[in-house]
C-alpha cells in the first residue's frame, strides 16, 4: 500500500505489486465509482500475482484513503489526469489496462490521452460498452437523487437487483433493505462528488483508434447498462477485439464470479505473450 501524494490536499492511494515472472503483465485496475481497491485486491489480484502476474490498484480521488479538496469537482477530466500521472510514477512492466464500468471508459480515454512511456499490451473493458442517451442520463440522475434522499444503502437497495446475477442476490439478500431509517450521503463526500459529476462524462470514445488488443467482458444479467444492440455496435468498432459473455453474472463482475473471470484474464494476458 502507497500513496501518490498530489498537493497538500490531495493523494492517491494504491497497491502495486511488481510482475515476477518475465511472461508476466501488470494488470492495472480501474475501479467503478462506488468501488475500491477492495474489488480487486482478494482473490482477483492474488491468483493473478500467484501466476507471476504484477497488480496495480488504486481509488480515485473521493474514494476510500484517496484525500481531495472538497472545493474540487471530482469529474473524469481529473480522474484520468490522475491515472496518467500514477501510470507515469509507478511506471508498470508491460502493463495491462483493465477497468469495470465507467472505469473502463477511464482506462480507454488514458490509452487514447497517450501512454510514451508505457508499451501497454492490452485493454480489458468490464460491463463498460454502451451509448449516452435520456436513458443513461435519466439512471445517472436517479442514481444522484437516491443517495440525496438515503445514501448509499438506498441506493444498493434500489439497483442491487438490477445490478447483480440471481445467484448473488439470493446469497446476499439479508445484507439489504435493513430496518431503519436512511441517511442522505454529505454533500461534501467524496462518493457524493463523484457521482453528482458523473454525468458530464463522454462516453462517445472513438472506438476505432483503441489500435490494442481488446477483451470486451459482459455480464448478461446486468439489467441496468446493457444493451445488448449498443453493445454489438459498439464492439464491431473495435479493430481488434475479443468478446466474452458471462450468462450467470450482470454488472458487478469482478465481486459476482471472481474465479471466472480470474480464468479469463489469465487466458487474455498468455495470448499477449511475445
Amino acid at each position: 500500500m502507497a500513496e501518490l501524494q498530489i498537493d497538500q490536499h490531495n493523494s492517491l492511494y494504491y497497491v502495486h505489486h511488481p510482475l515476477t515472472s518475465p511472461e508476466g503483465v501488470t494488470w492495472v485496475f480501474f475501479n467503478a465509482l462506488t468501488g475500491d481497491t477492495d474489488m480487486w485486491e482478494g482473490q482477483i489480484a492474488e491468483q493473478l500475482r500467484s501466476a507471476g502476474h504484477g497488480t496495480l490498484s488504486f481509488n480515485f480521488r473521493g474514494q476510500s484513503n484517496s484525500r481531495f479538496d472538497k472545493s474540487l469537482t471530482l469529474n473524469s477530466d481529473l480522474i484520468i489526469r490522475d491515472a496518467l500521472r500514477l501510470l507515469d510514477s509507478v511506471i508498470p512492466e508491460r502493463p495491462v489496462l483493465c477497468g469495470l464500468s465507467i472505469g473502463g471508459l477511464f482506462a480507454a480515454r488514458c490509452w487514447l490521452s497517450g501512454l510514451p512511456q508505457l508499451n501497454t499490451l492490452g485493454l480489458v473493458l468490464i460491463n463498460m460498452l454502451r451509448r449516452d442517451g435520456p436513458r443513461l442520463k435519466w439512471i445517472n440522475d436517479a442514481l444522484v437523487r437516491a443517495v440525496e434522499l438515503g445514501g448509499l444503502p438506498l441506493f444498493r437497495d434500489l439497483y442491487a437487483p438490477l445490478l447483480f446475477n440471481q445467484a448473488w442476490q439470493q446469497e446476499h439478500r439479508q445484507q439489504f433493505l435493513q430496518p431503519g431509517p436512511y441517511t442522505p450521503l454529505a454533500p461534501d463526500s467524496g462518493h457524493y462528488n463523484l457521482l453528482k459529476n458523473a454525468g458530464s462524462s463522454d462516453w462517445d470514445i472513438p472506438y476505432e483508434q483503441l489500435k490494442l488488443p481488446v477483451l470486451v467482458v459482459t455480464g448478461m444479467q446486468d439489467r441496468v447498462f446493457l444493451d445488448p444492440a449498443d453493445l454489438d455496435l459498439l464492439y464491431r468498432r473495435l479493430p481488434d477485439a475479443r468478446h466474452l459473455k458471462f450468462d450467470n453474472a450482470g454488472h458487478i463482475l469482478p465481486a459476482e464470479r471472481p474465479e471466472e473471470l480470474t480464468r479469463v484474464l489469465l487466458d487474455f494476458a498468455a495470448e499477449l505473450r511475445p
